[in-house]
């Protein structure tokens, strides 16, 4: 038995990824429906807005195109497609994905500008229009995309697997084998790519987590329950956006270590279902707490719920 017949023979795998996959695609449309809706509302936008619709958007794709890719992993007749369409649908796969951490690490920054105090020097960056946001975002994923280029040189059709040197991708699909030199260059500038954006992520949160103790402090000096990180929106946010990048940052390492355990294991299919699952894990979960946790985002799904149900009633009458 090859791997693709290992990964297809198992109902236990592909139900669980089409589930996850599922689960994402629908969470984020919603997501992406609400705040297109509180555009359309006129409701006062936050800083963060534009990030988290940008966010749902760009996982919604992704999760769209990894199901067209699992379609191929997972149809015992697979193989269909030819170089150029592996190239890109992996390529273009690869680009949402740089655009979801870049994207993430801006969320991160901004909520750090809207918790920041008055007197501080990111204070000032408060009323920066969004165009300038998205500026931001564009120049980071350029930044991150413009290292994934090797993409179109190591990824190539292959319908016969004859070598256990390539990498499986799909039915269609796999890794080229590389040189020694090439595949350590690559991997020292992934590697600078990850911990650059971590980095940032990391000192966002590090940041938050110092002014959250700051108010803590201050509310219990104070003897306040109206300084209560619990009750104030600011504080709230910044607890689901802290939460948000420690899921990132395990699964960015429970990736890496499943990657390593998969290329030492001479590509084990398993590890890389466990690997598609760790990856997408974040664009699945991201909109269901952001879902959650926001008293705007509950208040209207309450409001379009009630007018279902009313429309409902009154067709039924």
């Amino acid at each position: 038995m090859n791997k693709a017949n290992k990964l297809y023979s198992n109902t236990h795998i592909r139900n669980t990824v089409y589930t996850v996959i599922g689960v994402g695609v629908m969470a984020n449309a919603l997501l992406l429906l609400v705040h297109i809706s509180l555009l359309i509302t006129g409701h006062r936008p936050k800083l963060t807005d534009l990030p988290i619709g940008l966010l749902a958007l760009i996982h919604l794709v992704m999760l769209l195109i990894k199901g067209f890719i699992a379609a191929d992993i997972f149809t015992p007749q697979g193989g269909r497609w030819d170089d150029l369409t592996c190239k890109w649908l992996i390529y273009l796969y690869r680009l949402m994905r740089g655009f979801s951490i870049c994207a993430t690490c801006l969320l991160s920054v901004l909520q750090a500008i809207t918790l920041s105090p008055r007197g501080s020097c990111l204070a000032r960056f408060k009323h920066k229009p969004s165009r300038h946001n998205l500026c931001f975002l564009l120049f980071l994923w350029v930044i991150y995309s413009s290292f994934s280029s090797h993409l179109f040189i190591s990824i190539a059709a292959t319908h016969n697997w004859t070598s256990d040197n390539f990498m499986y991708i799909t039915e269609s699909c796999s890794f080229i084998p590389m040189t020694f030199f090439l595949r350590h260059s690559l991997s020292t500038l992934l590697t600078f790519r990850e911990v650059s954006f971590i980095g940032i992520m990391a000192l966002s949160s590090g940041y938050m987590v110092a002014l959250l103790c700051r108010h803590k402090r201050q509310s219990r000096h104070l003897h306040s329950t109206s300084l209560s990180p619990v009750l104030s929106p600011e504080l709230r946010a910044t607890q689901t956006i802290l939460l948000l990048l420690s899921c990132f940052v395990v699964m960015s390492i429970l990736d890496s270590i499943v990657s390593y355990a998969r290329i030492t294991l001479k590509d084990d299919p398993i590890f890389y279902c466990i690997q598609i699952l760790v990856t997408h894990s974040y664009a699945s979960f991201s909109p269901l707490v952001f879902i959650s946790t926001e008293k705007r985002i509950i208040s209207i799904l309450r409001y379009m719920w009630e007018k279902t149900v009313n429309i409902s009633v009154t067709n039924d009458g």
